[in-house]
């Protein structure tokens, strides 16, 4: 797996809490929204996609429930829950002391 496949891996579960803090959206809107807003950076693919989801089904982090939008087909679509806020608040703290300490290491020559 290449460096940029292990950054995005490692962050995956904070940017689908960030992007399910604003809506509640079903699994092919979240990798397009995501690769919208990282102009292509963050490409998800469905075998780190769902099974992300599912097990932050597990943890108590989102909800799913099955609609079916205006006669459209059905879709999946997953909510933050409180846990999920929470959670979400911790890991951007984290992530933010992770890439300020970052930036710190890279700029010493």
């Amino acid at each position: 797996m290449s460096f940029r496949d292990q950054i995005r891996k490692g962050s995956t579960e904070t940017l689908l809490l960030m992007l399910l803090r604003d809506e509640p959206m079903y699994g092919y809107q979240i990798s397009q929204e995501l690769a919208r807003r990282s102009d292509g950076y963050f490409e998800t693919k469905e075998g780190l996609l769902y099974p992300t989801l599912h097990r932050m089904q597990k943890e108590g982090l989102i909800n799913s429930e099955w609609r079916q939008p205006d006669g459209s087909r059905r879709r999946k679509y997953y909510t933050l829950t409180r846990l999920g806020r929470e959670q979400l608040k911790e890991q951007k703290e984290e992530w933010q002391l992770f890439m300020t300490q970052l930036q710190k290491l890279l700029e010493t020559n």
